[in-house]
């Protein structure tokens, strides 16, 4: 394998493939940064940034990955009654896209995409390593994967509490992520629910889009999301 690493999306995202040149990997680095300039609120001239500095009344002409990730958040806004919110309680029918208009509805919306973007990065840095002429590799950002081609890949959990990592299982063709609770938040869930959450949510998924949002819909709704995970070709673990 040969492999690289770069710290993008807030993360450290590392590309690997079977077989292929440094320059071909840069296609798929490329994309994950072409992605970030969308979608990152902490980019002053990305399409979120940009909206939520806007007053209310207003629209903003915006990139197709931006129109893409926003109008899963706006279906999973629906079908999860609200669970699923980019706006983290700002508005979350404060805002619409309309094809690749952003419409801001109140001025104290703020939109963050930081619980499915890195899922699209990552499903469009493997579209373009695959038109690069990559057919197999994997692109890891801080733990949302997608595998492509002929190869396996191996997972492991980390223990946020005890630290270290633990062997789980192999992914081929498709993408893997995991939500980690703190102590912190499994008590406060634990005093919600009257139950005992576990530690960790992980969801497989034909792509890490979707890997990602869902493993944050899994965390929130448990497995009464379990119809939602067979609509998308999903399927969780809670452990």
């Amino acid at each position: 394998m040969l492999r690289r690493a770069r710290p993008l999306l807030g993360t450290l995202v590392e590309i690997g493939v079977a077989q292929g040149e440094p320059t071909q990997i840069e296609a798929g680095f490329a994309a994950i940064h072409a992605v970030q300039r969308c979608l990152s609120r902490f980019d002053a001239h990305s399409d979120i940034a940009r909206f939520n500095a806007m007053p209310a009344g207003t629209g903003l002409a915006i990139q197709p990955d931006t129109a893409e990730v926003l109008q899963l958040a706006q279906a999973l806004l629906q079908r999860t009654a609200g669970l699923f919110d980019v706006s983290l309680g700002t508005g979350p029918n404060q805002w619409h896209g309309d094809g690749h208009t952003l419409h801001k509805h109140a001025a104290d919306v703020q939109l963050d995409l930081g619980g499915i973007g890195k899922g699209h990065a990552v499903d469009r840095a493997v579209l373009a390593l695959q038109a690069a002429g990559i057919t197999a590799g994997w692109v890891n950002a801080g733990g949302d994967l997608r595998v492509f081609g002929d190869i396996e890949v191996p997972l492991h959990l980390r223990d946020e509490d005890a630290g270290g990592v633990q062997p789980f299982a192999h992914l081929s063709d498709g993408a893997f992520a995991t939500s980690h609770y703190s102590a912190h938040s499994r008590s406060r869930l634990h005093a919600a629910r009257g139950e005992v959450p576990p530690a960790h949510v992980s969801v497989a998924a034909p792509t890490c889009l979707w890997a990602d949002a869902l493993t944050k819909i899994a965390a929130l709704a448990g497995p009464a999301c379990r119809d939602m995970m067979d609509d998308a070709g999903a399927t969780a673990w809670w452990h």
